[in-house]
Order: C-alpha cells, then structure tokens, then sequence
C-alpha cells in the first residue's frame, strides 16, 4: 500500500487522495500565454512542485515529488513552506 502525507490528518492510503496538478505561476498576460500556461505543462526529470488533495478531509496542499523514482520529499500547507 503506498502511503501519502497530508499536513492535516498524517500518513493515509494513496486512494484517499486526488492529484490536482503541477504548481505554476499564474502569469499569463496575451491570451496565447495564458491557453500555453493552462494547456502544456512540463513534464521535467527531478522533483517537481504539485497540488494534491485529501478527499475525505478536502485539505489542498502541495508534495514535492521525484517523478523518476515517484518518492515523496514533503508535503506542506501553501501558507506554511518547511524551512
């Protein structure tokens, strides 16, 4: 059973979570930038920034995840970044 951290309710089943995307800076000033922006994220080798969320508890927070090797490094409230 793979097991994900939410910074509210601890260490749950992978199931209980909903995957929510790549964080991205939200700066799209010509509409082609902004469908670019929505439309064709990275797919970068290394860890990568995303929003998760635990569904029973509607907590939205972010992981910070290796995409080769799938492990998860932290997983933090956006507000409250580890040092």
């Amino acid at each position: 059973m793979k097991l994900l951290t939410c910074p509210v309710n601890g260490p749950r089943n992978i199931t209980e979570f909903q995957y929510l995307g790549p964080v991205r800076a939200a700066s799209a000033e010509q509409p082609e930038q902004l469908i670019e922006a929505l439309f064709y994220a990275e797919n970068p080798l290394g860890v990568m920034r995303e929003w998760w969320r635990h569904t029973p508890s509607n907590t939205v927070f972010i992981a910070e995840r290796h995409t080769v090797s799938d492990q998860i490094a932290a997983t933090y409230l956006p507000n409250r970044k580890p040092a």
